[in-house]
Formats: C-alpha cells, structure tokens, sequence
C-alpha cells in the first residue's frame, strides 16, 4: 500500500498542471456538469457579437472550442504558464490575448465590446466590465458559488467557518451587478457531485485549482493525503459538491 500511495503521489506530483484541461483526471475523478451547458451558450452568443472579451481565459481552452468568434476577440490572462497557452491556441482563431493582472482597470477603451464572457473568474470587477461593455452589450458568466468542493478543503485545512456566503455566493454577485448599472438577466446557482477516485487525482486537482488549499505541496500535506489515500482504499471515492453559477447581465441602452 505504501508504493502504491507513493507512485500515485509521484505521478501527480510531476505532470504539468498548465492551462484549464483537466482531461488527465478522465478515469480518475469526476464532476456533474451544470445544466445550462456554459460553452454552447457561449459560443452562440460569441457568434452573434461583433466584438468580445474573455476576462481571465486560463489556457484558452474553453474559448478556442467554440465554432465560431466574432470579427474582433480578445482575451486576458495574468498567469504566464496560460498566456503562452491560450496564445497558442487563439492566436490561429484569430483571436488576441493581453495580459493583465486581474487587477482594474482592465487595459481597454470605455464601450469596446457588445459581449464579455468569462468562466470561473478569480475576482469579478464590475465596474470595469460595465465600462467595457457598449449600451445593450451583455456579460455572460459561468462562476464558482459559494463553499465548492468545501468537504475537500476542510479534510485538510479543518473546519471553514462562512465558507457558504462569502464573495461568491448569488446575493454578492446580485448586488454587484446592481452597484455597476447593469440589468440583471439570468443568476441560476447548482450544486453538483463531485467524486475523486485515488489520491493522484486529489493531489493533481489541488495543484491546479491552487485557491483550494492555499499552498499546498505534497511534501507539506504528505501525512493529510496518506490519511486520504487509507480512507478511500477502504471506503472508496471522496465525495464532495461543487457549486456554480450562472450569471447574465446587460448595459442599459442609451
């Protein structure tokens, strides 16, 4: 048991964890998707606009998957390891990618574009997209609710007090929409199964979505994730919810 613990570790440990594929999990750990099937309604709006932004693109993954992109798209990402991911892949779809720190003001003119999509955005600057955003333009938004994967986060960081209200919970996503002028469309919350199926996929999921367990590293939670390796051995997958939601805003007309 203890190899196996150790080489499971090992792999996960050593894979790179660049971009927002997540596809090294196939097998290994599983998510419910939400119902609303956020990259078709992209795409379909993406489709319909003249000029977007992706705030916050990761690797580029989920926009380079859309059919089709409007005559001017662009892109912003702050972490290096994605920029010169999603610019490989953008850059063929004619699309351009800036960084940017995640920080406002995001670094275009007042009423640049109709459409601003964003998937699982850290932070979300309101002010700053309805400034971007032209009279009528609308911002679509798959997010992370409040207390996601919760279950994972306290096996090894212990109890999180308030962890279901938060910045991320609907009522501050609400409020925020309403604070920055804009018209609130759609705001639908789901709460969705998540399984992980050994340890190797436990340690690549908190490698990549690094917010989780701040700092981890295997060295540092080794004895947690032996803990954790044990408890589903005997018992089978850990099982905890993510949360997510969706969130559509529109710019008043002029």
């Amino acid at each position: 048991m203890a190899r196996e613990f150790d080489d499971l570790v090992a792999e996960a440990d050593a894979v790179s964890v660049d971009g927002w594929d997540f596809s090294w999990l196939d097998g290994r750990a599983s998510e419910q998707r939400p119902s609303w099937g956020y990259q078709r309604a992209m795409g379909e709006r993406l489709a319909a606009a003249t000029a977007a932004l992706d705030i916050q693109t990761g690797g580029g993954e989920v926009l380079a998957g859309v059919p089709r992109l409007p005559p001017l798209m662009a892109a912003t990402e702050s972490w290096p390891p994605n920029l010169a991911k999603a610019t490989a892949l953008l850059h063929p779809r004619g699309a351009v990618v800036v960084a940017d720190s995640d920080e406002p003001p995001l670094p275009f003119a007042d009423a640049a574009f109709d459409l601003v999509v964003s998937r699982h955005p850290v932070t979300v600057w309101w002010d700053e997209i309805a400034r971007v955003l032209r009279p009528g333009g609308r911002y679509f938004s798959q997010q992370v609710g409040p207390g996601s994967a919760v279950e994972l986060t306290e096996f090894f960081l212990g109890p999180q007090p308030g962890a279901l209200g938060g910045p991320r919970h609907p009522d501050r996503a609400r409020e925020g929409v309403a604070a920055a002028g804009l018209d609130l469309v759609q705001l639908r919350p789901e709460t969705l199964r998540m399984e992980f199926g050994d340890i190797g996929a436990v340690v690549y999921y908190l490698r990549k979505v690094i917010w989780m367990v701040p700092g981890f590293t295997v060295d540092r939670y080794r004895d947690r994730l032996r803990d954790l390796h044990d408890r589903i051995t005997a018992e089978g997958p850990f099982v905890t919810r993510s949360t997510r939601m969706l969130v559509e805003a529109r710019k008043p007309a002029a």
